[in-house]
C-alpha cells in the first residue's frame, strides 16, 4: 500500500467511527477500536508517526481526565477511591497471574506480565465514555477517574519494582517531571491570564499545554518510563486553573476539541490494530479464559465496594473499571521487548485488553447507564446538628 494512502484511510475511519457512534448510540472509542482491529487484520499497520501521535493521544486524554477531578472531593473521599482502585488492581493481578502460571502453563515472569496487563483499567476509555455521557461533570465520573488513577498507579509501581532497572535517565525523567509539574502549577496563570495570549486564534494556551505533555513523553522515553502518570498528576494539580474563570474553562474545552478531532481517535484505532485475529482464533479458548478471568476478578475486586459506596451505579462502575487499554498494552509490550513473553502470548494479552475496552463498555452503556446522577454516590453528610445521614 502506498504510504500516502494511509492518512486518507485513517481520516475515513475517524469520520466513519463518528457516524456509526451517533447512529448506534455507542461510545466512539469502542467503534474506533473495532475499526482499528478490522483494518489491522486487513493489512493496514500503524506507521511510526501514527504510533507517536497515538501515544500523545493517550497522554492528552489522561491529562484532561486529571483536570476533571474535583480535588476537594478526591481528598474527602480518598478512602473510597483508594479501596475500589486498589482492589481493582490487586484481585485481577493475582487472579490472572495464578491462571497463567498454574493453568496456562506460562513461566513465572510471563505470568506476572499477564497479571499486570490484565489488572489495569483504562483511564482514557473511561474518560471518553464519561465525556460523551456527560457523567464527567457528576460525582460518579470524578469518583471513577480517581479510582482508576489508583488502579493504574498500582500497575505502574508493580511493573517498576518487579522488572524495571532504574538508570540515570530514569532519575532524570523523575526530576524533570516533578520540576515541570511544580513550575506549571505555579506559573501557568501567567499564560492563561496574560491579556496578549488569552483567547487568540493562534491558541498559545493549547500549544503551551502540548509542549508540557511532549516534554513528558520525551523524557519518559529517555528514562524507560511512561508519561501517563505525570500527565495525570499535572492535570489534577492544574485543575484549579480550569475552574477559575470561564476563559480557562474554554481553554480545556478547546483542547478537548482538538484532541477528539484527530489525536485521540488515533490512540484507539492504533490500539485496535495491535490485535491479531489469526493468533486469537488459533487459541480462542485461552483468549476467552483470560478474558473471563479478568472480568470476574474485576467484579470480585470492585463490586463489593461499589455497592457499598455507590447507589444505582455500582454495576456501571464495576464494568467501566473492567476496561483496559493503555497500561495493559504497555505492560504486554514491555514483556515482549524484554523477552519475557513471546509474540503468541503478547497477542493473547493485547487481544484480551482490547476486548475488555469494548465489551464491558458496551454492556455498561446499553444496560447500566445511570439515569439519575444527582444521588448516585451515597456520601455520609453531617447535618447541622452534627449527625451523619
Amino acid at each position: 500500500m502506498h504510504t500516502d494512502m494511509v492518512p486518507m484511510i485513517i481520516g475515513v475511519m475517524i469520520f466513519l467511527a463518528s457516524l456509526i457512534s451517533l447512529k448506534l448510540g455507542l461510545s466512539v472509542a469502542i467503534v474506533e477500536i473495532v475499526l482499528g482491529a478490522i483494518a489491522g487484520n486487513l493489512g493496514l499497520q500503524p506507521e511510526s508517526w501514527m504510533t507517536y501521535v497515538a501515544s500523545l493521544g493517550g497522554i492528552v486524554l489522561t491529562f484532561l481526565a486529571g483536570t476533571e477531578i474535583d480535588r476537594k472531593l478526591f481528598k474527602a473521599r480518598f478512602k473510597e477511591s483508594f479501596l475500589i482502585g486498589f482492589f481493582s488492581f490487586l484481585v485481577p493481578f493475582i487472579g490472572a497471574g495464578l491462571y497463567a502460571f498454574f493453568i496456562a502453563g506460562w513461566s513465572y515472569n510471563a505470568s506476572i506480565i499477564a497479571g499486570l496487563a490484565l489488572s489495569t483499567t483504562s483511564l482514557a476509555v473511561i474518560y471518553s465514555v464519561l465525556v460523551e455521557t456527560g457523567l464527567n461533570k457528576e460525582e460518579i465520573g470524578k469518583f471513577l477517574m480517581a479510582a482508576t488513577f489508583v488502579t493504574d498507579m498500582g500497575t505502574v509501581l508493580a511493573l517498576s519494582i518487579i522488572f524495571m532497572k532504574p538508570t540515570l535517565y530514569t532519575l532524570i525523567f523523575i526530576v524533570v517531571s516533578i520540576l515541570v509539574v511544580w513550575l506549571a502549577t505555579k506559573f501557568s496563570h501567567m499564560i492563561f491570564h496574560h491579556p496578549r495570549l488569552k483567547n487568540k486564534v493562534i491558541e498559545p494556551e493549547i500549544k503551551y499545554l502540548f509542549l508540557l505533555l511532549l516534554t513528558f513523553i520525551y523524557f519518559a522515553n529517555l528514562g524507560d518510563g511512561h508519561a501517563i502518570l505525570p500527565a495525570f498528576i499535572l492535570g489534577l494539580l492544574m485543575s484549579k486553573h480550569f475552574k477559575e474563570t470561564s476563559g480557562t474553562k474554554a481553554v480545556r474545552d478547546r483542547l478537548r476539541t482538538v484532541a477528539y478531532a484527530v489525536i485521540t481517535p488515533l490512540f484507539f484505532i492504533v490500539g485496535g490494530m495491535k490485535v491479531s485475529l489469526p493468533l486469537l482464533l488459533a487459541s480462542f479458548g485461552l483468549f476467552v479464559a483470560f478474558f473471563l478471568v479478568k472480568i470476574i476478578a474485576k467484579i470480585i475486586g470492585v463490586y463489593f465496594f461499589a455497592s457499598r459506596y455507590i447507589q444505582n451505579g455500582s454495576m456501571y462502575t464495576t464494568l467501566l473499571m473492567s476496561t483496559g487499554l493503555t497500561f495493559g498494552t504497555i505492560s504486554s509490550l514491555y514483556g515482549l521487548n524484554a523477552g519475557i513473553i513471546n509474540q503468541f502470548q503478547y497477542s493473547i494479552l493485547v487481544g484480551v485488553v482490547v476486548a475488555s475496552a469494548v465489551i464491558p463498555t458496551f454492556i455498561a452503556q446499553q444496560w447500566f447507564l445511570p439515569v439519575h446522577t444527582e444521588d448516585i454516590i451515597e456520601w455520609e453528610v453531617e447535618d447541622e446538628w452534627g449527625d451523619r445521614t
